[in-house]
Parts: C-alpha cells; structure tokens; sequence
C-alpha cells in the first residue's frame, strides 16, 4: 500500500504521487517534463488571441494605406474625380466605424471591432486633411475643428469601450499617414490637434502608451521642419510659423503633464512626454538672428524656472500646484534655455560671467532646499563654465608674461571673483546635502579640490588685475599678489583650525590640513616660480611677506597645542 493513500473524507484510496508528497482532492497533478521542471511556456504565436491582434494591426495599417492611396494617388494619376475621391473615403470610413461597432457586441468581436473602428476613424481624418489641405474646400480654421472633432468621437470610443489600443491606434494611424497627405506647417497643426485632443483622454484614463503616440509625432515633424528652416534659410513669416507651433506643443505638454501628474503621481510617462515637448522650443532659437533668438531663450528659460520654481515656493496656492517630477524636467529644459541665453547674450570673454553667475544661484538654492537635482544643474553650469574659462585662462597664460598680456584682462578678473565665490558655494552647499560625510573621506576630497580651484582662482585674478592696470610691471607685481594671497588664505585657515580645536576636532582636522596644503603650495610656487620670474624690490616683498606669515602660523600653532597641553596633557601629547 505504499503507491496509496486514505484521504479524509472520501470512500476509498487514491494513488500517491511518485516521490510522496500531499495529494489534494480535485486538482489534477502539476504536468512534469524531464528533470522534474514544469512544461514550457506556450510559444508567443500561439497564445489565444496573438495572431488575431497582429493580423488586426496590419488590417488596419495596410487598409489605412489604401484610404492614402485614394486620396493622393489618384488624384496625381488622374482616376475619379475629386469628389467622388473624399466621398468614397467618407463612405468607406463610415462603414468601417458601422462595422466595428456592430463586431465589438458579439461574443469574440472585440479584437476585430477595434481593429475596423480605428480603420474608420483614422481614415475619416486623413479625409479631412486631404479636404483641408489638397481640395481646400474648408478654411484651415474649419478644418481643424473638423479633425478635432473626428479625433474626439475617436478617443471618446475608446474611453466608452476602455480600450487604450483603438485611442492609439487612431491617433498613430492618422498620425504616421498624415504627412503623406500634407507636408509643412499644415500637418504641424494637424499633429497638434492629435496632441490636443487626447488630454482630456489622460485625465481620465492611465494609458502610457496614448500619452508617447499623442506628442512624439508632433515633436518629431516640427524638430526637423526646424533643422530644415536652419539650413534652407526661409522666409520670416514661416520662421515665426514654426516658433508658433513649437509654442503649441510645448504649452500643451505642460499643462497637460501638471494636470495628468496631478491626478496621478506615478504617471512618469505623462512626466516623459512634457520633457519631449519641451524639445522643439529648444531648438527654435536656432532658426532667429542673435538678438531674436536670446529673447525667445531667455523667455523661455523664464517660463520653466517658474514653473519649477512654484513647486519650492510655501505660500503657492493649490491651483498651481507643481508636481515633483514635472518641477525637475521643467528646471532641466529651463536650464538649457538659460544657458542657450548666456551664450547668446554675451561675448567668449564674458561667457563664464553669466555661467559662474547662473551656477552661484542654483547652487545657494540647492543649499537652502537641500535638493541634488538642483545642486547637479549648478554643477553643470560650473563645469561649463569652468570649460570655456580655462580656455582662455590656461596655466601656460598664467606663466607667460605675452599670452597674459594678450589673454588676460577685466573680464578675466571678475570671471575669478566669481569662481571664488562659486568655489565657497559649492562647498557649503556638498556639507549641507543628505549624505555628505561630516569629518570624513568625503568631506576631506571636497576641501582639497575647493583649495586648489581657488588657489587658481587667485592666481588667475591677481594676475589678471596686474595687467589691467596697464603697468609695465603688472604681471610681476601680480603672481607677487598672488604668492602673498595663497599664504594668507593659508595662515587664515591654520588660525581657523587652531580655534576649533577643542570644539570640533573634524573641523580643525580639515583646516589644520588645508592650510597646510595652501603653505606647501605657497612655499612651492615662491621657490621654483617667483624666484626665477620675479626680481628686485618686488621679489624681497613677497619673501618678506610670505616669512611673516610664516612666523606668525608658527608661533599660533605652538601656542595652541601648549594651551591644549596644559588643559589635556594626554590629548596634546597625542596631537603632536
């Protein structure tokens, strides 16, 4: 009896299963292949209802292809005339929509009512703009509340069979066939109403897909209807065309993103499909003359700032309330509209001013909110600008009296003020981000990496004021400033540690071993640079000065440790 077993409840034995285990009334065993595994997956085409998609899908693309067809083709061949052209479309695109309704109410005929409604939709709106933009039987006006409203009972459909594929469906088949019925700024507008119509579809219904078919299509053509406007060269009028559809796409991607995001936090698609639309206007100033082009920039820029920036504001009442993921992308794309005009409001020597500038602001509000998107745009505005300036203000400039001469000015001499000034910024703002290492590997990198950016910094500036004084003697007299300044910032941070060392031992530990950096890098440039480069009365002031400064840390450092001796004999011997 060892292959059976008694179950409860039941009249008799049933057989146990191979290898024992418990045998549960009613439930056939697990079907079991060689090893022991369970049977394979069912291959894809043989799943219930694949094939029946995949055939729906290219019913409806090849029979969308013919609608093309009748009203393009034959009108370039000559076959019919054009009313019975948009009649037969008509028809036939009424038919199908008849058609599908009547299939979808029958038991397995939602896979085939969709497929035919979508056809009929589709092609009565490719019949609109080919009436609109071949026959130009309606004025534009009309014909684009026609197309909005075939797009709408579209979508409306979908939303009464909560079907997302014949949303899609329509919008991309009348979205991929379009252009064959009409090219230029006409299909802009058709696109957009695509756009448009499906917004209040999202507010309603969670379908990700709708929201990439409803914006990249429009995105796309208008993006390279601008590459060809840069390259081509055209008319004023079309230019300001196009920047108007750019305007379009963009303020419906932003409102329809704040709305849809809104309602649903987790939409990240919806949060996507704004940062698509954002694309376009980016790219507009590229079409527009200087002047022109830094205005639709800055304007731009001014806009999405605004937006991100009502998401941190307290007192921003409910009715414009910012998502978090549609504040960020908008900070992004306002980002690159800012830096489109910083470059086109300035010169190359006055480029880092506007970048150090923008970098200063992000990176004192990426403190005061503790946020690191913030904090990694004003890095980026510091890493650009850090670029472009040191492509003027090289070290090889910095050490020869010529390129200094020739390279270095005013421009220069701000440009170091606002490193500086970035420089302490960026290290207020690291210590105060979630994550930094107070005292640790972290912290130590930071402070040794800001030391150095500034001993350039005022290398570069005092350097740079020297010239721009006009003096024969200017650069000398400047790497002189510039020798004594290192030292000082040295013998300030030593002092700064020295007072902290018995309130906070990570923070004098990090003075104590910056300044001891700065006074080795002093010592070194006095000894192998000024020594050769400088001469008479000039090189006797900055040894003179920097041997001060010397004395003077010195004699603070022993004092502070004879103190803390005398306070905490173990600590002090430890110390030293």
């Amino acid at each position: 009896m060892s292959g059976w077993a008694a179950m409860p409840g039941t009249a008799g034995f049933v057989p146990r299963p191979p290898g024992g285990g418990t045998v549960v009334p009613g439930v056939p065993p697990r079907p079991l292949v060689r090893g022991g595994s369970a049977a394979p997956k069912t291959p894809w085409w043989q799943q219930e209802g694949m094939i029946s998609r995949v055939l729906a899908v290219a019913g409806v693309g090849v029979t969308l292809i013919g609608v093309v067809m009748l009203l393009v083709l034959a009108a370039q061949a000559g076959f019919f005339g054009p009313v019975p052209r948009v009649v037969a479309g008509a028809v036939l695109s009424a038919a199908m929509v008849g058609a599908g309704v009547r299939v979808f109410g029958r038991a397995g005929g939602r896979v085939g009512g969709i497929s035919l409604a979508a056809t009929g939709i589709a092609g009565a709106y490719l019949d609109v703009v080919a009436v609109t933009a071949i026959y130009g039987w309606l004025h534009p006006v009309v014909g684009l509340a026609v197309a909005l409203g075939v797009a709408a009972g579209g979508v409306g459909l979908a939303m009464r069979w909560q079907s997302q594929p014949l949303a899609v469906l329509v919008v991309a088949g009348a979205a991929l066939l379009s252009p064959f019925v009409t090219t230029e700024l006409m299909l802009l507008a058709f696109l957009i109403v695509l756009q448009l119509t499906c917004v209040p579809v999202q507010l309603v219904r969670a379908w990700p897909f709708l929201h990439m078919v409803r914006t990249v299509p429009a995105t796309l053509a208008t993006l390279f209807t601008i590459v060809v406007a840069v390259v081509d060269d055209p008319a004023q009028g079309r230019v300001y065309s196009l920047l108007t559809a750019a305007v379009a796409i963009a303020a419906i991607g932003l409102v329809g993103g704040v709305l849809v995001v809104r309602r649903r936090s987790g939409d990240i698609v919806a949060a996507l499909a704004f940062a698509v639309s954002t694309v376009p206007l980016l790219a507009a100033p590229a079409m527009f003359e200087r002047h022109p082009a830094t205005s639709v920039a800055a304007v731009y820029a001014a806009v999405l700032l605004a937006v991100a920036a009502l998401r941190i504001c307290p007192k921003s009442p409910e009715l414009v309330r910012i998502p978090g993921s549609i504040a960020v992308i908008a900070a992004i794309a306002g980002s690159f509209a800012l830096l489109e005009a910083c470059v086109g409001v300035t010169r190359v020597q006055t480029l880092p001013i506007a970048l150090f500038l923008a970098a200063l602001c992000y990176l004192g509000l990426a403190g005061q909110q503790r946020s690191r998107s913030t904090a990694a745009i004003g890095a980026a505005f510091t890493m650009v600008g850090s670029i472009v300036y040191f492509t003027t203000v090289t070290p090889e400039a910095l050490a020869t009296q010529r390129l200094a001469q020739e390279r270095l000015s005013i421009a220069t001499t701000l440009d170091a003020v606002l490193v500086c000034a970035v420089v302490a910024v960026a290290v207020w703002c690291a210590r105060r981000l979630p994550g930094m290492t107070r005292g640790g590997t972290d912290e130590s990198t930071l402070f040794v990496v800001a030391s150095i950016a500034g001993l350039y910094a005022i290398t570069a500036g005092a350097v740079s004021i020297g010239i721009a004084t006009g003096s024969a003697d200017g650069f000398i007299i400047g790497h002189c400033a510039a020798t004594i300044l290192w030292m000082a910032a040295a013998t300030a941070a030593l002092f700064f540690g020295l007072r902290n060392l018995s309130r906070s031992a990570a923070v004098a530990k990090l003075a104590l071993g910056s300044g001891l950096l700065v006074t080795a890098a002093a010592l070194t440039k006095l000894f192998l640079f000024d020594l050769a480069t400088l001469d008479g009365l000039v090189r006797v002031a900055a040894f003179l000065v920097v041997g001060v400064l010397l004395l003077l840390a010195g004699t603070r450092y022993a004092r502070a440790f004879a103190e803390a001796g005398a306070t905490n004999p173990n600590s002090a011997a430890g110390s030293r």
